[in-house]
C-alpha cells in the first residue's frame, strides 16, 4: 500500500503524521511512503531525514493525496484538504467530528474511508490512541492556566503554588479521565490544592489511591459542581464521552458566580466542550474573556510541544496502521478495536455516537461493508 503524509496546515499545528522512525517500519513492511515536502520541519525533521528512512519526498499535499492509499495525519482535514480525499482512499487521522458538521459533511462526499484516533478502542475498553495526547494536554492544560492566571493576561495574579504563608491557586478538574489525571498530577506537583470531580465512584477511589491524600475528590452533582467552581481559580475541562459532543458542565449564568480572572482551560474542545461559552482558539491567539472569565480553548494543544507529541502519538498509532495497510479495509472487518475508530465509509456514517451528535442516520459496519 502507498501511504502519504502531508504536512500539518492547522494554524500552529508543528506534529507530523509519521515520523522518520516510522515511516522505516512502514517501508520494512513493503509499504511505500510519501511525504510532503518539509512535513516534519516542526519536529526538526528534514526531507533527508525521511528519504534516509525510505520515503519519496513530493512538492506539494495535491500530489502527496493524489499518490496514496492512506493519508496517515495528525489533525482533521482542513478545507483545503478536503476535496483531495477520493472514494476507496482511507484517511487515518484525529476527526473530532460530532461539534463538526460541516467536515462530517465533505468527508461522506468524499467517499473515502475515515478511522478516528479518537474512537479506536483497546481490549481494556480504553482509547489508546486519544490516550497519549489527552496526556500531554492534560499536562499542558496546567502550564497554560499559570500563565493565564497571570495579572497582565487578565488573570487573578496568582502564582499556581503560591509561597510560604500564601494561599496557592485552587484548581478544580472536571473529569478523572487520562486528561484530568494528569492535569491533576502537574498542579499538585507546583503546589495547588486541587479537587477532582467526576461522576463514577470506582474512578474516585482509584484517584483517592493515586494521589494519597494529596487532591480531593467529590461526587459530581450540581450542588458540587456551582460550590466548586465558584470558589476555584482555575477549572480544567477534561470531560469526555468518546464520539460524541462533551456535555456543557459549566452554563454561561455560572460565570457570574466565578471569581473575576478566575481561568478555565477547556481540553473538550475538540468535542465541543464542556462550558456553555467556549469556542475554538489557536496558539496564535489562545484566551479571551468572557463576564470577567479568562477562557483557554487551544483546539491542539500537545501541537505546541510537537516533538514529544509526535513521538508519543506514532508509539501508539503505528501497531493499528500497520494493520490496516497490510491488509486494507479488511483489518477494520477483522479487528473490533479498528471497527470502533471507523467514523465513515464510502458515503455513509458508521459512528452511532458521531452520527446521534450531529443528528444523522448511522449504518452499522455490516451494511457498509457488504
Amino acid at each position: 500500500m502507498k501511504i502519504g503524509v502531508p504536512k500539518e496546515i492547522k494554524t500552529h499545528e508543528y506534529r507530523v503524521g509519521l515520523t522518520p522512525g516510522a515511516v522505516r517500519e512502514y517501508v520494512a513492511a513493503s509499504h511505500g511512503v510519501v511525504v510532503e515536502t518539509n512535513a516534519g520541519a516542526g519536529i526538526g525533521a528534514t526531507d533527508d531525514d525521511y528519504r534516509r528512512a525510505g520515503a519519496t519526498i513530493l512538492d506539494s499535499a495535491r500530489d502527496v493525496f493524489a499518490s496514496s492509499d492512506m493519508i496517515v495525519k495528525v489533525k482533521e482535514p482542513q478545507p483545503s484538504e478536503w476535496t483531495l480525499l477520493r472514494e476507496t482512499q482511507i484517511l487515518f487521522t484525529y476527526l473530532h467530528l460530532a461539534p463538526d458538521p460541516e467536515q462530517a459533511k465533505r468527508l461522506l462526499k468524499s467517499g473515502c474511508t475515515a478511522i478516528a484516533y479518537e474512537t479506536v478502542t483497546d481490549a481494556r475498553g480504553g482509547l489508546p490512541l486519544l490516550a497519549p495526547m489527552s496526556e500531554v494536554a492534560g499536562r499542558l492544560a496546567i502550564e497554560a492556566a499559570g500563565a493565564a492566571l497571570r495579572r497582565y493576561a487578565g488573570g487573578r495574579g496568582l502564582l499556581m503554588g503560591g509561597v510560604p504563608g500564601v494561599q496557592p491557586a485552587r484548581v478544580v478538574v472536571l473529569g478523572g479521565g487520562v486528561v484530568g489525571t494528569h492535569a491533576a498530577r502537574m498542579a499538585v506537583g507546583l503546589g495547588a490544592e486541587v479537587t477532582i470531580v467526576d461522576r463514577s465512584i470506582p474512578r474516585l477511589r482509584e484517584l483517592d489511591e493515586l494521589f494519597e491524600g494529596r487532591v480531593r475528590t467529590r461526587f459530581s452533582t450540581i450542588d458540587v459542581l456551582e460550590n466548586e467552581v465558584f470558589a476555584a481559580d482555575v477549572v480544567i475541562g477534561a470531560v469526555l464521552v468518546p464520539g460524541a459532543s462533551a456535555p456543557k458542565l459549566v452554563s454561561r449564568g455560572m460565570l457570574s458566580s466565578m471569581r473575576k480572572g478566575a481561568v478555565i482551560v477547556d481540553v473538550a474542545i475538540d468535542q465541543g466542550g464542556c462550558f456553555e461559552t467556549s469556542r475554538p482558539t489557536t496558539h496564535a491567539d489562545p484566551t479571551y474573556e468572557v463576564d470577567g472569565i479568562i477562557h483557554y480553548c487551544v483546539a491542539n494543544m500537545p501541537g505546541a510541544v510537537p516533538l514529544t507529541s509526535s513521538q508519543a502519538l506514532n508509539n501508539a498509532t503505528l501497531p493499528f496502521g500497520l494493520a490496516v495497510a497490510n491488509k486494507g479495509f479488511e483489518a477494520v472487518l477483522e479487528n473490533p478495536h479498528l471497527r470502533a475508530g471507523l467514523n465513515v465509509h464510502r458515503g455513509r456514517l458508521t459512528s452511532k455516537a458521531v452520527a446521534k451528535s450531529l443528528g444523522l442516520p448511522c449504518s452499522p459496519i455490516e451494511q457498509v461493508a457488504a
